[in-house]
């Protein structure tokens, strides 16, 4: 595949992924909306079909969504180290346009709400207990088992392109939304489990310089590398652990 269509498919399957995942949240948190205090199962079963949908569209490109995926498989010999730069740039500006999406979608509801300085958390991650040691332990974790399952998987089988096939690609997405919702349900708490870090940094960067919510919170850049570096961190060891298995 060419650099362009990988560009285009990331592009477009992450700013789907964003756009539904940061939009649930969205739905939760702000007021006047139909979905007001949901809560948190009904986010992470939003993250996790916002995976399933955006991975379903990108297919074509490998659905990585994800640099630390790619790194994963980039390091597992899966996807050529030439290809990687081209996968993250989609993946980033994805995850700005759907952020911007995201906004558009409900900026009435970011007009009158009362609480402005609360909507950071509508697109990026935080910590529930701020411990810069142990919030990086916690990524690393989640993003880990991601990419192992994504690795390990017994249905996972390398196409001739070198990208995931899971023979009914359908399946294997639906599969991935389900590691996805149990990773959100089990190991978000802490930090809300990020676990990508186009995720986390592109919908940030939009907030910070793109949206004119009025009385917005500052975009914490304090903490914003523990949701980047963690992942990689995460789906690196993946990555090694797969290639020292007998698989």
């Amino acid at each position: 595949m060419s650099a362009g269509s990988i560009f285009v498919w990331e592009t477009l399957g992450t700013a789907i992924l964003i756009l539904l995942g940061t939009a649930v949240v969205a739905n939760h948190v702000l007021r006047n909306t139909n979905g007001n205090g949901a809560g948190t199962l009904f986010i992470n079963f939003g993250w996790a079909f916002a995976v399933f949908t955006g991975a379903s569209v990108a297919a074509k490109s490998g659905a990585h969504l994800n640099p630390a995926v790619t790194l994963g498989l980039a390091i597992s010999g899966k996807t050529p180290w030439g290809d990687v730069p081209v996968y993250f740039a989609g993946q980033m500006v994805g995850a700005v346009i759907g952020a911007m999406l995201t906004w558009a979608t409900y900026k009435l509801q970011f007009d009158a709400h009362d609480e402005p300085g609360g909507t950071l958390g509508i697109f990026s991650t935080a910590p529930t207990i701020r411990n810069t040691p142990w919030n990086l332990v916690t990524e690393i974790i989640g993003t880990f088992v991601l990419v192992a399952w994504i690795l390990l998987s017994p249905g996972a089988k390398m196409a001739e392109n070198g990208l995931p096939n899971f023979g009914n690609s359908a399946l294997g997405y639906a599969g991935v939304a389900f590691v996805v919702l149990v990773i959100g349900t089990s190991l978000g708490g802490p930090t809300g489990y990020a676990i990508n870090p186009a995720r986390d940094l592109g919908p940030r960067i939009a907030y910070a310089f793109l949206m004119p919510i009025k009385g917005k919170a500052n975009p914490d850049w304090g903490y914003s590398w523990i949701p980047v570096v963690g992942p990689f961190v995460g789906g690196a060891l993946a990555a090694l652990l797969y290639l020292v298995l007998p698989v």
